[in-house]
């Protein structure tokens, strides 16, 4: 937990809590540390606290898909400021998509990040629970996405509905034909997730994005696996939603305080 905590000063407290994992890192204006990552299950009121006792932060901000977790950090932060990102906020980017209470937080964050970092029109892949692709236009416009099961969601519903399947340790196939249900497998997971991957970007450049040039960038959990050998995606930021957290923190804080 120490690594995580490598400033000596700090402006916010960034939490994205996300089905499997939670992210937590603290976070100047301009950078963002290296991040604490922990089951999200086990998230609790103590484990914010004890960071806080750390490191004293003046603002935390948030983002979450799993609501019954957001008390815990309300209750952790007692007396300090808790900031939950909502369409509401100012994210630096518009949206257009007919009900925007219903866009994962985190997607937004997102957004809001590869808009900032890289420049628009953009997707950003975020290989997690479930892999999502959020799309944001030329003029700076979130439009909406595809979600799709995750990767290991895929895998552990093979292991756990058939009889003979294993479990598997995800990484590089050797081979796309198997010489054992093993490898067959992640050949299949592999490979066959490089294809759903491909296909569905070619589809969304295509009808959004006929005649532009688009930003790809990939984060999550599985990023660096899948996207490795993915010429469409140009770049892997794995902690761009913490980013995101940094850039929509940077727009709302001192006008909130002011």
């Amino acid at each position: 937990m120490s690594r995580a905590l490598s400033y000596r000063t700090t402006d916010y407290l960034l939490i994205d809590i996300s089905n499997s994992f939670t992210k937590i890192a603290f976070s100047t204006q301009n950078r963002v540390g290296r991040a604490l990552r922990i089951p999200t299950k086990k998230l609790s009121r103590q484990t914010v606290t004890a960071l806080l006792r750390r490191r004293r932060s003046p603002q935390i901000v948030v983002c979450s898909v799993v609501p019954a977790k957001n008390a815990i950090i309300r209750q952790a932060a007692a007396d300090q400021p808790a900031l939950f990102l909502t369409p509401k906020l100012d994210l630096g980017v518009g949206i257009d998509y007919p009900q925007p209470r219903t866009i994962g937080a985190d997607r937004l964050a997102n957004a809001a990040a590869v808009a900032e970092l890289y420049g628009c029109p953009a997707i950003v892949v975020d290989f997690g629970t479930a892999v999502t692709f959020d799309v944001v236009s030329a003029s700076r416009e979130y439009i909406g996405g595809v979600i799709s099961p995750g990767l290991e969601s895929m895998t552990n519903f093979l292991y756990q509905h058939t009889a003979l399947l294993p479990r598997l340790s995800l990484r590089e196939p050797e081979a796309a034909v198997g010489k054992s249900t093993r490898a067959a497998m992640m050949a299949g997971a592999i490979f066959g997730y490089r294809g759903l991957v491909r296909e569905i970007l070619a589809r969304i450049t295509a009808e959004a994005f006929p005649r532009d040039q688009v930003r790809i960038v990939a984060t999550g959990g599985y990023a660096k696996l899948v996207a490795a050998r993915l010429p469409e995606i140009e770049a892997v930021h794995a902690d761009l939603t913490l980013e995101g957290l940094r850039i929509i923190a940077n727009r709302n804080v001192t006008r909130m305080r002011a």
